[in-house]
């Protein structure tokens, strides 16, 4: 994950450049802020990636002497049959049609994403904090 967030934040020095360049040179404003805005992102992303990759074992890419198979096996674990990604994408969803058709209807969206939230994040935690 090093290199990752290293590359993310050099993409992100490239897009301030550009975002900066193409503000003075065009003189748009909305492709000036959607490059403002990637370069954001771009830093969030390099940010948590880098931060994590302190605490994270080191993986088979950071390593020079690595081959293709010591990357083999299992990453991680992932849900196999959670319905909470579809209750907040539902609840996303009305969310930005409230902001299309109506600001009434954000207080119909705001309790479906709560309760999407804290199902997901608390998916898992049944009993005494049990894991699986």
């Amino acid at each position: 994950m090093k290199y990752q967030g290293k590359m993310f934040l050099w993409l992100s020095v490239f897009l301030l450049v550009m975002a900066i360049v193409y503000g003075v040179w065009a003189k748009e404003a909305a492709g000036t802020t959607a490059l403002f805005m990637a370069f954001g992102l771009s830093v969030m992303i390099g940010f948590y990636l880098a931060f994590t990759a302190r605490r994270a074992d080191t993986g088979a890419q950071d390593r020079e002497d690595a081959d293709v198979a010591d990357d083999a096996g299992e990453l991680g674990f992932f849900s196999p049959h959670s319905w909470q990604p579809l209750m907040l994408a539902i609840g996303g969803a009305l969310g930005f049609l409230g902001i299309i058709f109506g600001w009434w209807l954000l207080y119909f969206s705001a309790p479906v994403i709560l309760v999407a939230l804290f199902g997901w994040v608390f998916e898992y935690y049944r009993g005494a904090d049990q894991r699986y």
